[in-house]
Protein backbone atom coordinates (compact mmCIF):
# COMPACT_ATOMS: atom_id res chain seq x y z
CA UNK A 1 0.00 0.00 0.00
CA UNK A 2 2.91 2.34 0.60
CA UNK A 3 4.12 2.00 -2.72
CA UNK A 4 1.10 2.79 -3.98
CA UNK A 5 0.56 5.39 -2.14
CA UNK A 6 4.31 6.70 -2.81
CA UNK A 7 4.11 6.70 -6.97
CA UNK A 8 0.41 8.26 -6.63
CA UNK A 9 2.03 11.18 -4.75
CA UNK A 10 4.51 11.36 -7.49
CA UNK A 11 1.73 11.71 -10.55
CA UNK A 12 -0.37 14.25 -7.92
CA UNK A 13 2.28 16.68 -6.48
CA UNK A 14 1.28 19.80 -8.27
CA UNK A 15 -2.29 18.90 -7.90
CA UNK A 16 -2.36 17.44 -4.66
CA UNK A 17 -1.11 21.07 -3.41
CA UNK A 18 -3.77 22.56 -5.29
CA UNK A 19 -6.42 20.73 -3.32
CA UNK A 20 -4.57 21.42 -0.16
CA UNK A 21 -4.55 25.25 -0.31
CA UNK A 22 -8.23 24.79 -1.43
CA UNK A 23 -9.34 22.41 1.28
CA UNK A 24 -7.91 25.42 3.48
CA UNK A 25 -8.91 28.71 1.21
CA UNK A 26 -12.22 30.89 3.41
CA UNK A 27 -14.23 30.79 -0.11
CA UNK A 28 -14.15 27.27 -0.75
CA UNK A 29 -17.87 25.31 -1.88
CA UNK A 30 -19.64 23.05 0.45
CA UNK A 31 -19.24 19.84 -1.77
CA UNK A 32 -14.78 20.41 -1.36
CA UNK A 33 -14.39 18.54 1.70
CA UNK A 34 -17.14 15.37 0.72
CA UNK A 35 -15.41 14.54 -2.54
CA UNK A 36 -11.73 15.04 -1.15
CA UNK A 37 -13.38 12.40 1.91
CA UNK A 38 -14.68 10.31 -0.85
CA UNK A 39 -11.17 10.41 -2.97
CA UNK A 40 -9.27 8.94 0.11
CA UNK A 41 -11.79 6.40 0.96
CA UNK A 42 -11.69 5.02 -2.59
CA UNK A 43 -7.89 5.25 -2.32
CA UNK A 44 -7.35 3.33 0.85
CA UNK A 45 -10.64 1.10 0.06
CA UNK A 46 -10.12 -2.83 -0.24
CA UNK A 47 -12.74 -2.32 -2.57
CA UNK A 48 -11.52 -1.60 -6.14
CA UNK A 49 -13.29 -1.88 -9.53
CA UNK A 50 -10.47 -3.57 -10.62
CA UNK A 51 -9.02 -5.80 -7.62
CA UNK A 52 -5.48 -5.40 -6.87
CA UNK A 53 -5.15 -9.15 -7.30
CA UNK A 54 -5.20 -8.81 -10.31
CA UNK A 55 -0.99 -7.98 -11.51
CA UNK A 56 -1.33 -5.18 -13.64
CA UNK A 57 -4.51 -3.75 -13.83
CA UNK A 58 -5.42 -3.58 -10.17
CA UNK A 59 -2.71 -0.47 -9.96
CA UNK A 60 -3.77 0.64 -12.99
CA UNK A 61 -7.43 2.00 -11.84
CA UNK A 62 -5.62 3.42 -8.56
CA UNK A 63 -3.33 5.36 -10.62
CA UNK A 64 -6.07 6.33 -13.49
CA UNK A 65 -8.88 7.26 -11.12
CA UNK A 66 -7.33 9.13 -8.11
CA UNK A 67 -5.28 11.74 -10.51
CA UNK A 68 -8.58 12.30 -12.80
CA UNK A 69 -10.75 13.01 -9.60
CA UNK A 70 -8.04 15.51 -8.23
CA UNK A 71 -7.89 17.34 -11.59
CA UNK A 72 -11.81 16.96 -11.85
CA UNK A 73 -12.64 18.50 -8.53
CA UNK A 74 -10.10 21.05 -9.36
CA UNK A 75 -11.94 22.18 -12.23
CA UNK A 76 -14.69 22.60 -10.83
CA UNK A 77 -13.83 25.08 -8.15
CA UNK A 78 -15.15 28.92 -8.10
CA UNK A 79 -13.09 30.94 -10.01
CA UNK A 80 -11.84 32.78 -7.49
CA UNK A 81 -10.81 30.01 -5.47
CA UNK A 82 -8.65 28.61 -8.91
CA UNK A 83 -7.14 32.18 -9.49
CA UNK A 84 -6.49 32.22 -5.75
CA UNK A 85 -4.52 28.71 -5.41
CA UNK A 86 -2.03 29.71 -8.27
CA UNK A 87 -4.38 29.29 -11.60
CA UNK A 88 -6.28 30.99 -12.75
CA UNK A 89 -6.96 29.47 -15.99
CA UNK A 90 -8.75 26.26 -16.53
CA UNK A 91 -6.41 23.17 -15.47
Amino acid sequence: MWKRLTVLWALLRVDARRLWLALRHPLQPGWLKPAVGLMLLYLVSPIDLLPDFIPVLGLVDDLVLIPFAVRFVLNRLPLAVRADIGHGQRV
